[in-house]
């Protein structure tokens, strides 16, 4: 597999296994499933030696510096859903959230538009 062929089966496990269907994701309009991406994707910023420090809460409270404390401030739901892995899986999950936010985006224009 390549890349974008991983980015669309983590899409698909994410609405056939979690059930993050389009419907749901769609009551998700104020930008957290882009805030959910770039912390995934910071996350896959972070050197494998520290990884460790990725860790909701325990260890992540026991770290104040602006990257911890901008991890806390876009990870948009419950820290039992922050699953960091390796950094390629984390930037597999990122790329999957950055489509299912432009598919959001795009079936909300596309009501706007169809809207009388």
């Amino acid at each position: 597999m390549n890349a974008l062929d991983d980015i669309a089966a983590e899409r698909r496990r994410q609405i056939e296994v979690e059930g993050w269907s389009p419907r749901h994701d769609d009551k998700h309009a104020n930008g957290q499933l882009a805030g959910a991406a770039a912390t995934y994707a910071m996350a896959a910023g972070v050197h494998d030696g520290d990884r460790g420090m990725l860790n909701f809460p325990s260890r992540f409270d026991l770290y104040s510096n602006d990257a911890i404390t901008a991890f806390k401030l876009l990870w948009p739901w419950s820290t039992s859903w922050w699953k960091p892995t390796s950094r390629r899986r984390d930037l597999v999950k990122a790329g999957a959230l950055i489509v299912a936010e432009i598919e959001r985006l795009d079936r909300a224009e596309a009501r706007e538009r169809a809207a009388p």
